[in-house]
C-alpha cells in the first residue's frame, strides 16, 4: 500500500473523532489548551491502539481467508464508509466534560472503524508502525484543533467531515478491490 494511500486511510478514520471533537468545542463555550491536547490524546491514541489490536486479531486468520482477502478489506472499507455517512446524519448531543467517564465511551466508539482496518492491515500486509502512526498522529492533529474549530464555527462542519471520511474509505475499498481484480 503506497504511503498516500495510508495518509487517505488516516484521514478518513479520523473524521468521526473529528466530528465529536468539533462538538466537544460546539458545547465548551471557552476552549482552552488542556481541552485540546485531551481530545487529541484519548481519540489519537484509541485510533492508534485499536488496528494494532485489528492487525493482531486479523493475522491469526490470514492464512485461512488469503484467496479472498481483497473482498473482505473491500467490504469491511465500504461497510465502514457507508456507517460514517449515516451517523453523520444522526443527531447526537455532546457535552462539553472532558474526563474519562466522558472520553472513554467517546474513544472507544469513534474507534471501532480502525479496529476493523486493522483486520483488514493485517490482510493486505501493510506496516503495522507506519500505519498505526499516521492514524493516531492524523487523528491527534484533527482533533486538537477541531475542539477549537467546534468552538468558531458550529455543528454543520463536523458532519460534513464525517461524511467525507466515510466517502475517502468507499473510494479507498473500490480502488483495492479494482486493483487486486486487475482492472487499472
Amino acid at each position: 500500500m503506497q504511503i498516500y494511500e495510508l495518509i487517505l486511510i488516516a484521514v478518513g478514520l479520523s473524521m468521526d473523532a473529528f466530528a465529536v471533537s468539533i462538538c466537544k468545542g460546539l458545547a465548551s463555550r471557552k476552549v482552552i489548551l488542556k481541552q485540546m491536547i485531551l481530545c487529541g490524546l484519548w481519540f489519537g491514541g484509541f485510533q492508534a491502539l485499536m488496528p494494532t489490536i485489528g492487525y493482531f486479531l486479523g493475522g491469526t486468520f490470514r492464512n485461512v481467508i488469503a484467496s479472498i482477502d481483497h473482498w473482505i478489506a473491500f467490504g469491511m472499507l465500504l461497510y465502514i464508509g457507508y456507517n460514517m455517512i449515516k451517523e453523520a446524519h444522526e443527531s447526537e448531543e455532546i457535552s462539553a466534560d472532558f474526563s474519562i467517564k466522558a472520553m472513554f465511551p467517546l474513544a472507544v466508539a469513534t474507534s471501532i472503524d480502525a479496529l476493523i482496518t486493522g483486520v483488514m492491515f493485517a490482510f493486505i500486509q501493510v506496516s503495522l508502525l507506519k500505519s498505526v502512526g499516521l492514524i493516531g498522529i492524523f487523528t491527534f492533529l484533527f482533533c486538537f484543533f477541531g475542539v477549537k474549530i467546534g468552538e468558531k464555527t458550529g455543528e454543520k462542519f463536523g458532519k460534513q467531515a464525517q461524511e467525507v471520511g466515510g466517502m475517502i474509505l468507499i473510494f479507498i475499498g473500490i480502488k483495492i478491490l479494482v486493483t487486486h481484480l486487475g482492472l487499472i
